[in-house]
């Protein structure tokens, strides 16, 4: 996948990263919703406190692992667009264009509602106290949610920066107060919930492997850096630094904060909340705890727009190599923007808030993330024996990425023989079904495809006001 290059210098969405902007990248992207909304269920499928904090851990530990493989992708294939390329080189176009496709069709979209779905569930919380909100409600407001950040988006790249960049300083703001108060809650000795935290239901494989699908999901982007490779300054360097400084960063963050959490609440109560934040907030923030859901809200919503803003982006992509419609590779004459891509994804994205709930949905993300994670990552292996000519300025340890390609096998094989259900089998057809699209519109090329989706590009583009990207004036 070529970097995003457009003729107008509007356009351009990065410019030159260093060592801090890649941190900040890293720390930016990962946190949001997921540390807001995860902690019921990682605490859920183990339950027990210490069990709960091990695997908030591990899954720092697991995506620090996973950066290092792809860090030694990313300086060896230095091209933007994070899997595709990796997957290209090592097993040739078929497995690129269902990544391509399974992040255009599942993951990004996928990803874009639950984001969507937890602000809704932190901005309704307070109005209804002591219980769960309607999921109409619920649904209402995370379509409103989706369908403003995708308008914003594609009216204004400058105003999706400035939402960005608001957005991602209230996150640290609650980060902050959450972690400060709960080590002051620690030093003033309220430790009761931390006795015997081991002592819990017997663990399985399974439950363990779904701790381990929400846990990841709030550390989801600890790969972000990859589809920027070519931006970077110096990526042979602060490629790999920004990685073991900013997972880790982000790791501890998680596990205090979750300690936090069980600073004030017992197992029960945190199982037993509608917004577990929020219910930390009426504890130990009152009479100022409507901070809590507030700052929660800007989190999320700066999460969604950080997550639409990258996404057009993979979909304008998708469209300019022809791997989607061409039409989503065109750029909107008045806003200088890629609205088509945009608007498609938050569309598919509505189609996700509609029928689902959080905790479906994540599973359903991580089941087909991780499919693509440790295809990459196997890719690498091979690499090693197949492209030894490639230059690799970094070289990590073959048991690393051996280790990490063996867990992706345990965390996508083992939910379906303990625990199927229909999410994962519509995720793998909806992943296979790019094998039809592949076929028609990709290798064959048949002319009544083409004549079909033709029109449909000549309407939209009428209808729109947009142009291939060679036509937008300087």
């Amino acid at each position: 996948m070529e970097p995003l290059r457009l003729n107008s210098p509007n356009l351009n969405f990065f410019s030159q990263v260093g060592l801090l902007s890649g941190i900040c990248v890293i720390v930016g992207t990962v946190i949001g919703s997921g540390i807001f909304v995860s902690p019921k269920a990682v605490l859920a499928n183990v339950g027990a406190v210490g069990p709960c904090l091990v695997i908030w851990a591990a899954c720092g530990v697991l995506a620090t692992l996973g950066a290092l493989c792809f860090a030694e992708l990313g300086t060896m294939i230095t091209k933007s667009g994070g899997e595709y390329p990796y997957l290209m080189e090592a097993f040739g176009p078929i497995p690129a264009y269902l990544f391509s496709w399974a992040s255009l069709i599942v993951i990004k979209p996928s990803s874009f509602a639950i984001i969507c779905l937890s602000f809704a569930e932190y901005t309704a919380a307070p109005f209804y106290p002591g219980c769960d909100p309607p999921t109409v409600v619920i649904k209402c407001l995370a379509t409103a949610a989706l369908v403003t950040i995708t308008l914003v988006n594609a009216l204004s790249v400058k105003w999706a920066s400035y939402v960005q960049n608001f957005f991602a300083a209230a996150k640290m703001v609650i980060v902050i107060i959450i972690i400060v108060s709960g080590i002051v809650l620690l030093a003033q000795g309220n430790t009761k919930n931390f006795n015997n935290s081991f002592d819990g239901p017997p663990l399985s494989v399974g439950t363990i492997s779904l701790a381990f699908y929400n846990g990841l999901w709030a550390y989801d982007g600890w790969n972000q850096l990859n589809y920027i490779t070519e931006e970077l300054k110096d990526p042979y360097r602060n490629l790999p630094l920004s990685i073991v400084i900013g997972i880790p960063l982000v790791t501890v963050c998680y596990v205090l904060i979750n300690i936090s959490y069980f600073t004030v609440m017992t197992s029960t109560e945190l199982l037993q909340s509608p917004a577990v934040a929020v219910t930390y907030g009426d504890r130990v923030l009152y009479p100022a705890s409507w901070i809590v859901p507030l700052f929660v809200a800007f989190s999320t919503i700066g999460a969604a727009n950080g997550t639409c803003f990258t996404a057009g982006r993979l979909a304008y992509v998708a469209g300019r190599e022809g791997h989607m419609l061409k039409v989503l590779s065109y750029i909107s004459i008045k806003r200088l923007t890629p609205a088509p891509a945009i608007i498609f994804y938050g569309a598919v994205a509505i189609i996700y808030i509609i029928p689902g709930d959080i905790n479906t949905l994540i599973n359903y993300f991580s089941f087909a993330v991780w499919i693509f994670y440790g295809l990459t990552v196997l890719g690498l292996i091979v690499m090693r024996f197949t492209r030894k000519d490639l230059e690799r300025p970094i070289r990590v340890p073959l048991i690393i990425p051996i280790l990490v390609m063996l867990v992706s096998i345990v965390l996508v094989l083992a939910p379906i023989i303990t625990a199927p259900e229909l999410p994962y089998l519509y995720c793998v057809l909806f992943i296979i079904s790019g094998l039809i699209f592949y076929v028609l519109f990709i290798h064959f090329k048949f002319s009544w495809a083409q004549k079909i989706s033709k029109p449909i590009t000549m309407h939209l583009q009428m209808l729109m006001e947009v142009v291939p990207p060679e036509d937008v004036p300087e």
